[in-house]
């Protein structure tokens, strides 16, 4: 892929797509991080992983023994990220299972700076239980806004260099990218791009028709949030089976306009690497002014469970 031109308002985007099998960290954090640093060769400025990438995904099973899984923040692998994020000079998401005190663990991703600090920690708000995604075991909900420097919905500024652009980024997890107000909310922050690691996966006994419609479903609520926002999405996913769950891997980055302008194959673990202009988010937004466009004046049901 050719060098990005000095100063476009392009930023270049490295996703990495992999099997993480079994619980040993150091070799899934191996593979990551050869991932990343082709990445980074590819000269992506932001690299992102998929949704829990140290371990396989343990929340298929309830166990209290695989709690053993989590780590604080700082901790042992989120200093190797921060160590690798200054060494080649990118900026990095990353997610990570988070002890955050005795019987309080997230589901969280990290934004690290090329100087290797930590500027972001967002902790999943939206929560799923379901057969094989048992994570209101695992994971409390990330904390309201305000309640702390990296509560609830964020973003970060990331300073790219001399001769690149500024942009403001937002983290997501996984459930999050089926909730339109996560988005919105972030996108009303400031974000012009929004990364979605991700794990998600056909049951084995599941039909054609459903897994032809449930990945279609997911491209589709993404493109849309994209649409709806004027912004990137980025969705890193990972591959290979895992008990009861056959992972399709398909990462892929959406324009503003919704169109796909990246995605990995379904099987195969790689390294995505793909150009957003900004400019495009000024002419979308421009054309379909959305948020010029909103009755702000008329949402204040939004907040409740059901309107009855």
């Amino acid at each position: 892929m050719p060098s990005r031109r000095a100063g476009e308002s392009v930023v270049r985007l490295g996703l990495v797509q992999h099997a993480s099998p079994g619980v040993d960290k150091a070799k899934n954090l191996a593979k990551a991080t050869a991932l990343i640093r082709d990445a980074a060769r590819k000269g992506a400025q932001v690299v992102a992983t998929q949704e829990l990438f140290l371990t396989h995904y343990f929340c298929q099973v309830e166990s209290d023994e695989l709690f053993k899984l989590a780590e604080p923040i700082p901790g042992p692998s989120s200093q190797k990220l921060c160590d690798l994020a200054k060494k080649l000079r990118i900026h990095l998401t990353a997610s990570l299972f988070e002890k955050r005190a005795p019987g309080v663990f997230h589901n969280t991703s990290l934004m690290i700076n090329p100087a290797g600090k930590i500027i972001g920690k967002y902790r999943k708000m939206h929560i799923p239980d379901d057969p094989r995604f048992f994570e209101k075991y695992y994971f409390t909900p990330g904390d309201a806004p305000g309640k702390g420097e990296f509560a609830g919905w964020q973003t970060q500024t990331l300073e790219l260099g001399k001769s690149a652009p500024r942009v403001t980024t937002g983290m997501l997890i996984c459930w999050d990218q089926w909730y339109p107000e996560a988005a919105r909310l972030t996108a009303l922050r400031g974000a012009k791009i929004i990364f979605y690691p991700t794990a998600i996966g056909w049951y084995h006994k599941e039909t054609p028709f459903d897994r032809k419609q449930q990945r279609e479903a997911w491209h589709t609520v993404q493109r849309a949030h994209a649409i709806a926002n004027g912004v990137f999405v980025a969705a890193i996913n990972r591959v290979g089976t895992e008990n009861d769950l056959e992972f399709w891997g398909g990462s892929f980055i959406a324009d503003p306009g919704g169109v796909i302008i990246a995605e990995a194959p379904q099987k195969e673990e790689c390294t995505l690497v793909a150009d957003c202009d900004l400019k495009r988010v000024d002419e979308i937004r421009l054309g379909w002014p959305f948020f010029r466009d909103r009755r702000i004046d008329a949402y204040e049901q939004i907040t409740r469970r059901i309107i009855d």
